[in-house]
């Protein structure tokens, strides 16, 4: 009992005791070990709560718990503000894992980390409130929220929250494109809830194929499921059930394996368009030879409860398929918190959020929008080219000799990312190889260009504009660069490190956001995975599978939940998938 008493207090210091800075975790894995390391951060100072002290702090609203809010309240260090955290679920969840979470290759459990395990170990002055926010009044920096908890709160269910910055990073919901049926009868990939569901179903379809009382005919049917959407989700989830089928329920369903049919559809003529070329190729082979059937150019126009409609694209021929299970994963829509916002704010029109490159909502000095919820909207250089002529003309000479320009290069290259694009894509170094481009090789450094002359050479710039994905890694590195601006807000406004303000006199505060690409990966089933990395580096195969495995492992964000996914991967290699319908 002694030794258990001191085991008990061992680990709850080790859980709520941030002295103990160093954490070496070791797992043996098939005969081979993985040894991890982390550098915890101390949290040890003190948080007062004196209404004195509150006053002074600036409020920060966070809306959200996903990749953006989660990235955004790890890295904010300064703790002169006063942060509320509002969502309606209280925890993070690792969304590329989710197609695993389908078929129990890894638990729910394992993807998420609660919030306040997050928030906790913060210096800023940090809470959480579990609650949906339904309005946003900007002129009154009031968010108007909604507890989504199942219990009586006397009629004070709603309740109002003043700030000062707020940041807001809501996410998605799914776009049914209106298609009838589609909500009713389809299961969706978004949430941690929908894997569960997902994983359920699966599993009911089974059993109820294994049922005596059914003709070939329905086990059929039931047997048959159909993913509508041929992007990463789409196919990364028929790879899983593909190997479900061929791993576990070959030996779970003996009897009904035969029957089993996944059939991708895919309005365009390739899936995994965003990848390159070898990779698409790849993973259609891959796909039919695994027998899992590819229909492209196939657009669902209504689902009912046992069956869906198609129209080929090209030929407008029209079919119905029979199905036991649909999983719809064709792109994003915008909730209703935002498209209310959106009509408040003139941007009605639009189909998300529109900010410019420091993440403020157009028209704003205190809004932030990250991650799926929002867009760049990105400045055009021919809509500042006059401006941009007139901030090198410093002698007012009425030309531009390319040495001027050179001096606001750099700025230009930060303010504009698609003049650097340009350049790259062409293979030109400076404005000089422009030049030569617009008028026929007979240009020189010493040349002198009018504004028309200037205009000219930059006219085909903009076309290298382009719009950032709906990704974790966008939304990830968003809420890494806003805690960043947010930590030197005080110091970058009496020595502003941004561009020249091309309308405008001195700096801007901060750069502007700038994506950078860390390479996207395929999981296309049989411990086979396809990665498209920087430099135009294609990997296909095995070995490409470990480094997934290695990059998911690391990108956990805490100790806990890489160790459970380590392990949910450890025992579906040693115990096969839990088909436990629970």
């Amino acid at each position: 009992m002694h030794k258990f008493m001191l085991f008990e207090r061992f680990s709850r210091s080790f859980r709520e005791n941030s002295s103990f800075s160093k954490l070496l975790v070791v797992l043996t894995l098939s005969g081979s070990g993985l040894v991890a390391y982390s550098e915890a951060q101390s949290s040890d100072i003190p948080i007062s709560t004196e209404a004195s002290e509150s006053k002074k702090k600036k409020r920060v609203v966070v809306l959200g718990t996903g990749w953006a809010a989660t990235s955004f309240l790890k890295n904010l260090k300064d703790p002169s503000y006063d942060v509320r955290v509002i969502s309606p679920r209280n925890y993070f969840a690792f969304t590329p894992l989710l197609p695993s979470v389908t078929c129990g290759t890894v638990d729910a459990r394992s993807v998420v980390e609660p919030v306040r395990n997050i928030i906790r170990k913060k210096r800023a002055n940090m809470h959480f409130l579990e609650a949906e926010c339904f309005k946003i009044d900007a002129e009154n920096k009031k968010v108007y929220c909604r507890s989504n908890l199942d219990n009586s709160l006397n009629g004070e269910e709603e309740f109002i929250v003043d700030y000062d910055y707020l940041v807001i990073s809501v996410g998605a919901r799914v776009n049914t494109f209106n298609i009838p049926g589609v909500s009713e009868n389809c299961h969706f990939l978004k949430e941690v809830e929908d894997a569960q569901k997902i994983r359920r179903t699966v599993i009911d379809c089974f059993e109820r194929a294994s049922l005596p009382n059914l003709s070939d005919e329905e086990r059929k049917r039931i047997l048959h499921f159909v993913i509508v959407g041929g992007g990463p989700t789409g196919v990364e989830f028929a790879a899983q059930l593909h190997d479900f089928v061929n791993e576990d329920v070959v030996r779970l369903y003996p009897t009904v394996k035969d029957l089993v049919k996944i059939t991708l559809l895919e309005a365009t003529d390739h899936i995994l368009s965003m990848f390159d070329k070898r990779i698409t190729a790849f993973a259609e082979e891959k796909f039919q030879r695994d027998g899992i059937q590819l229909k492209t150019g196939s657009m669902v126009v209504g689902v009912s409860n046992k069956e869906l409609s198609t129209k080929q694209v090209k030929s407008g021929e029209k079919a119905v398929i029979p199905y036991g299970m649909v999983v719809w994963s064709t792109g994003i829509g915008t909730r209703p918190v935002i498209m209310d916002f959106m009509k408040q704010i003139g941007q009605a029109s639009r189909r998300v959020l529109a900010t410019d490159e420091w993440l403020r909502v157009e028209g704003s000095d205190n809004i932030y929008a990250l991650g799926d919820c929002a867009t760049i909207n990105q400045r055009k250089i021919m809509e500042d080219v006059t401006a941009i002529f007139h901030k090198a003309d410093k002698d007012n000479s009425g030309t531009l000799t390319v040495k001027e320009f050179q001096d606001v290069a750099n700025d230009i290259c930060e303010r504009y990312p698609q003049y650097e694009l340009y350049l790259k894509n062409y293979k030109m170094h400076s404005l000089v190889d422009l030049l030569k481009e617009s008028k026929g090789n007979a240009v020189k450094d010493s040349v002198e260009v009018n504004i028309e002359e200037f205009k000219s050479a930059l006219s085909q710039v903009d076309s290298q504009m382009k719009l950032l994905p709906a990704t974790a890694q966008v939304a990830s590195q968003q809420g890494v660069y806003l805690a960043k601006c947010f930590n030197r807000m005080e110091e970058c406004e009496k020595n502003p490190e941004g561009p020249l303000r091309i309308r405008g006199e001195g700096r801007h505060r901060f750069r502007p956001f700038r994506y950078k690409h860390l390479g996207q990966f395929a999981p296309l089933g049989g411990e086979q995975t396809a990665a498209q990395l920087p430099g135009d580096w294609i990997s296909i195969g095995h070995s490409t599978q470990w480094l997934w495995y290695s990059v998911y492992a690391s990108k956990q964000v805490s100790w806990r939940t890489r160790v459970y996914v380590v392990s949910d991967w450890a025992r579906r290699f040693i115990f096969g998938r839990d088909s436990s319908r629970i």
